[in-house]
């Protein structure tokens, strides 16, 4: 039986030799003087001497600037810190200075349809064309333009059209409801909204034009609606801007329907199909210029609205990719992911390595978990990333796709989304191959990267992440703040990173902003995770250590439960706890109270579960419901999510909540009893 700490898989001369760390390693012997005897003191370096560290990957990836910078860091301070003042550059710009005619950028599936690819230069023209549509529809730098898609070409299309403008993008997949694609964009006031009118899913389809005339009326700044129809598909033509014939034929009908349904509505074909000059136009911003605005909840009001910059999240993808996931222009990169994951974000960013991106748009799981490992071995997919429930799904299917499947070319895979407990480490090594480097990794939507993760030529130890990524100066702190080994801590960060958000959007005096990260310890940014450093610089992450929910790495904040819940009349009050913790599946139960003469039967049940299936999303219906009499409040009003965790989780109930800091401790004693009857079944 495999053991925490046993060793898995030791690099071999010619990996160490390969690896991109290794190659700049020398780079900085030959150009800085600078040498290295390990990994260890290579991070160190990077934390110590942050300036030097963040201004020798500018120039190690030949970052792409019209304008030079003044200094790398104003001050080191967070929130606040200024990085690269003075340059002027583009994402998109960065993207496509990696175009080559000798592998596609793009491999696309999805169900029951063929693999497509596309080339550099079809995505650079679509691109071009989709940019010059939106720049005659009045869109301008600064300005935001919003996807309703799932993870196919035309998202990657359209967040680098709006980048290379200087326009803000920000994208839900349509798997959502209205309320939580409302819930974030109106934050934003986007000016135009790209959209599919209907998704596949698991063999079947949703139509989303209902959902599409909801967001218009409910969006008022959107000035035209670009639809993608359901069946839609790039094909790799030099032109660029023809779709199969099945997709047109199958669009038309709906659009014609939207129609009359939806004013100022411009159909995808009609929006590539423009003159464009043969040279994009990439617009040029500071820095600091919004890229994006991602989403991750709190436990109260909307989902906050990170921002984050062009130079920022150019050059930690950058890091990441190359020096982390030891990406080549050779590799096939895929992670199962989602337009509201940021895993989605950080597939575009790959592409910095020069490498091709495979995208996957429907199910995992349909017909059957094999999908993805058929799509693995169809495409060469060479870095495999995937959720941690995805192989505790394949462990509970008894699935073997190495028996089944050539997948030998696979690398590495790449874990994310919530712990991996070891049983998962060992089901991957049994049943992919033994040669892979498995690079669990831990990060957030916050920073859009990793903190933690892999380390191409150092070993891989059983239960654990490699260690901390470059540049990152991450601890365990204990409660006093101090840093702890071998010992579970908060995870924080004590030195700015340039992805770090610019600010949230529309957050007067950064108040969330500062609430969210820094009410902890001040000057310290505290992620929200348990974490565990050994005496070796590897580290076992243990789950969320504060209340928001992490379902398949798509964070939701409670609140946005409780909004959807408490709407129905027979629901007073309501509950929502996340389980997820290293070693245990995941578990998520919602705890209602009743109004007067209303029963938790199973009707009711079923209405609690599809409501939050519409209008939140299908990953976040609870597991099981449960009714109680109480919520458990604080003397000032809040629920008490953090305490109920631990004490579900098994923490002493004296360590878990304070009852003279309760309005009800009476409510304590369901959830104590519950914790021993029940919870240690499900999770």
């Amino acid at each position: 039986m495999m053991q925490e700490g046993d060793l898995l898989w030791q690099p071999d001369a010619q990996t160490i030799e390969d690896a991109n760390l290794t190659h700049y390693m020398r780079w900085l012997q030959a150009t800085r003087g600078l040498s290295f005897d390990s990994y260890a003191t290579l991070w160190q370096w990077s934390v110590d001497e942050l300036e030097e560290f963040w201004a020798s990957v500018w120039d190690y990836f030949a970052i792409k600037a019209s304008q030079p910078y003044e200094s790398v860091l104003v001050k080191r301070i967070m929130p606040g810190a200024q990085w690269f003042v003075g340059a002027r550059l583009n994402y998109a710009e960065n993207i496509f200075a990696k175009q080559t005619t000798a592998q596609p950028m793009m491999v696309y599936k999805a169900e029951n349809q063929p693999v497509v690819e596309i080339s550099w230069q079809t995505a650079y023209e679509q691109v071009n064309r989709l940019a010059i549509t939106l720049r005659n529809l009045g869109v301008q730098p600064g300005d935001r333009v919003v996807g309703y898609l799932p993870n196919m070409p035309e998202a990657v299309i359209a967040l680098l059209a709006t980048t290379s403008i200087g326009a803000v993008w920000s994208s839900c997949p349509p798997d959502f409801g209205t309320r939580s694609v409302v819930d974030r964009f109106v934050q934003i006031a986007p000016k135009v909204l790209i959209a599919v009118d209907g998704y596949t899913f698991g063999g079947k389809e949703f139509d989303r034009r209902p959902v599409l005339t909801e967001l218009q009326a409910a969006l008022p700044t959107v000035e035209r609606v670009i639809v993608i129809g359901q069946e839609s598909r790039i094909k790799n033509q030099e032109s660029g801007i023809k779709n199969q014939e099945s997709g047109i034929k199958n669009q038309a009908p709906a659009v014609t329907n939207l129609q009359s349904l939806i004013s100022n509505l411009l159909s995808w074909q009609d929006a590539l199909n423009v003159d464009a000059p043969a040279a994009l136009r990439f617009e040029q911003v500071p820095f600091d210029h919004p890229l994006w605005v991602l989403y991750s909840s709190g436990t109260t009001g909307l989902p906050k609205p990170i921002v984050q910059g062009h130079g920022g999240i150019l050059l930690e993808h950058a890091k990441v990719v190359c020096l982390q996931n030891d990406l080549h222009p050779t590799d096939r990169y895929f992670w199962y992911s989602s337009t509201g994951w940021m895993l989605w974000n950080l597939t575009v960013g790959t592409l910095l390595s020069g490498c091709t991106i495979v995208l996957y748009n429907g199910s995992p799981g349909y017909p059957d978990l094999n999908v993805l490992w058929d799509l693995v071995a169809q495409t060469g997919i060479t870095y495999y990333g995937m959720s941690a429930a995805y192989v505790v799904a394949c462990i509970k299917a008894d699935i073997h796709p190495n028996q089944h499947f050539d997948l030998s070319h696979v690398r590495a895979i790449g874990s994310s989304g919530s712990p991996l407990a070891l049983s998962g480490f060992q089901w991957l090594y049994e049943n992919v191959n033994r040669q892979l480097a498995l690079e669990s990794m831990s990060g957030g939507t916050d920073v859009c990267t990793a903190f933690v993760g892999g380390i191409r030529t150092q070993p891989i130890y059983a239960g654990e992440l490699q260690g901390p990524c470059l540049g990152a100066r991450v601890h365990a702190f204990n409660e006093a703040g101090q840093p702890v080994i071998d010992e579970v801590g908060e995870l924080v960060i004590t030195e700015p990173m340039p992805s770090m958000p610019l600010y949230f959007w529309n957050d007067a005096n950064n108040e969330r902003y500062l609430a969210s990260y820094f009410d902890t310890f001040p000057g310290v940014w505290r992620h929200g995770d348990w974490i565990k450093f050994n005496q070796h610089g590897g580290c076992v992450i243990y789950g969320r250590s504060d209340s928001t929910i992490n379902r398949q790495g798509v964070r939701m904040g409670t609140s946005e439960i409780y909004q959807a819940v408490e709407t129905l009349p027979e629901i007073l009050d309501s509950l929502v706890i996340d389980l997820e913790f290293l070693g245990r599946p995941s578990f998520m139960p919602l705890f209602v109270v009743l109004r007067e003469g209303a029963q938790l039967d199973e009707a009711l049940k079923q209405r609690i579960k599809q409501k939050l299936r519409q209008e939140v999303s299908p990953r976040h219906a609870p597991d099981e419901i449960y009714a109680i009499q109480e919520v458990p409040y604080t003397l000032t009003g809040k629920k008490m999510e953090v305490p109920i965790r631990k004490i579900l989780l098994g923490f002493d109930v004296e360590k878990a909540a304070t009852p003279g800091a309760m309005r009800n401790p009476a409510a304590l004693v369901f959830f104590v009893e519950f914790a021993k009857k029940s919870v240690g079944q499900n999770v």
